[in-house]
């Protein structure tokens, strides 16, 4: 049940994946890249970059169990369940140790579904350094919400830079785990749950049926969203702190298939008031009378979302956005550059040849365009940030905006 290189392969074809591989000069082969020593990456600890909003950041986990749908790609298991992870802004110097990154067995399997099993030590990327703190005291007030949700197959964790920045400039996060739709998610009971959902896609022909069964995971993702919302506002609130969220100020965002769900929640749960899509292709599409004239940002990368790209469903669903938006592409990203992993990779001195964006610009560009995003669109703070390009940010591309 866990994504190995053939069926990582067969993602990447969907548009879904680019495993991130050792440093190569411009047109050497993948497979005569040099491959780090593991001895070599013992040696040093992963770090996440401090955010750069003013509030320090806790961090609760949660986990919500949906007891009216039955899991899609495991209806024996019984009712659909969740892990989230709730960032938030939070009193300086309260709360425990620093939050853990992931469990090592979660870590072994992402390294193992990214092609790096024995390269690295599962600890390694366990024990990779970010800034929120365990159960720290939550600034009082009324905070806006973004809900957070992770590409087809990666772990939450890997949307952590962007939720502790989030959370530092005075948002709560809801970053999700869908149940087996990663390679590797802890749940209770000492159970971790493989990507049940991989193999299933991925034994279908290519063509509308695999097609179809993605946007059938964007559309599942909404529900889940629309579930967690229920879970954090409702009268009896799963969340303790839940008191601290503004109800009438929510966000969503989203990497690849969980940035198509990003669009796919805001048409069907109108508490959501703008959203980000980051590098995902509409599987589900946009619905053809818009969002409601709610904001959205689609962010991707410049060789396979331009307008001219092989992907046509950004350029369908541009069409279809009728309120604010606009149409973003970064040159020199790959899939993976809106989440952690280039931040981390460039530590260990990895990158992709197809994508040599820096991993300190990747991260740079992330954080300040989505963070801009919902300045402007659940603030009401203008990010002039988001009116055309910049001598600061040379990489990112305005396609379109409206």
């Amino acid at each position: 049940m866990v994504i190995r290189r053939r069926t990582a392969a067969a993602i990447l074809a969907l548009g879904l994946s680019l495993p991130i591989v050792p440093i190569a000069s411009a047109g050497t082969a993948l497979a005569d890249a040099p491959v780090p020593s593991a001895s070599a990456a013992v040696t040093q600890q992963l770090e996440l970059p401090r955010p750069t909003g003013p509030y320090a950041t806790g961090r609760q986990t949660l986990h919500l169990v949906d007891t009216s749908r039955r899991d899609p790609w495991v209806p024996s298991a019984g009712a659909r369940e969740l892990m989230v992870s709730m960032y938030y802004p939070a009193r300086p110097r309260t709360g425990g140790d620093v939050a853990p990154y992931m469990t090592t067995e979660e870590a072994r399997l992402l390294l193992e579904s990214q092609g790096y099993a024995g390269v690295f030590p599962p600890e390694l990327l366990s024990g990779t350094r970010a800034t929120a703190r365990t159960d720290a005291r939550p600034v009082p007030g009324r905070h806006p919400l973004v809900v957070l949700s992770p590409g087809f197959s990666v772990h939450r964790a890997t949307l952590t830079l962007l939720g502790e920045e989030l959370a530092a400039r005075g948002y709560v996060v809801a970053l999700i785990d869908h149940a087996y739709e990663s390679v590797g998610t802890a749940f209770p009971g000492g159970r971790t749950l493989t990507c049940v959902a991989c193999d299933t896609i991925n034994a279908l022909p290519k063509g509308e049926k695999s097609r179809a069964a993605l946007a059938a995971v964007a559309n599942g993702r909404a529900a889940d969203v629309s579930f967690v919302l229920d879970r954090l506002t409702g009268r009896q609130p799963a969340w303790k702190n839940a008191g601290i969220i503004d109800r009438k100020r929510i966000g969503i965002a989203g990497h690849s298939i969980g940035g198509n769900s990003a669009a796919r929640a805001m048409a069907s749960d109108s508490r959501i008031r703008a959203g980000v899509n980051m590098d995902g292709t509409f599987f589900a599409p946009v619905p053809a009378d818009g969002l409601g004239g709610r904001p959205f940002m689609m962010l991707g990368t410049d060789a396979g979302h331009r307008p001219d790209s092989k992907d046509t469903s950004w350029g369908e669903g541009w069409e279809r956005l009728d309120g604010w938006k606009r149409w973003l592409t970064v040159t020199g990203s790959g899939h993976f550059t809106f989440i952690d992993f280039p931040v981390l990779g460039a530590q260990l001195g990895l990158s992709h040849p197809d994508a040599p964006l820096s991993g300190q610009r990747s991260g740079e560009i992330t954080r300040d365009y989505v963070g801009a995003f919902f300045e402007q669109h659940l603030r009401g703070i203008r990010q002039p940030l988001l009116d055309g390009p910049t001598p600061a940010n040379p990489e990112v591309n305005f396609q379109f905006r409206r």
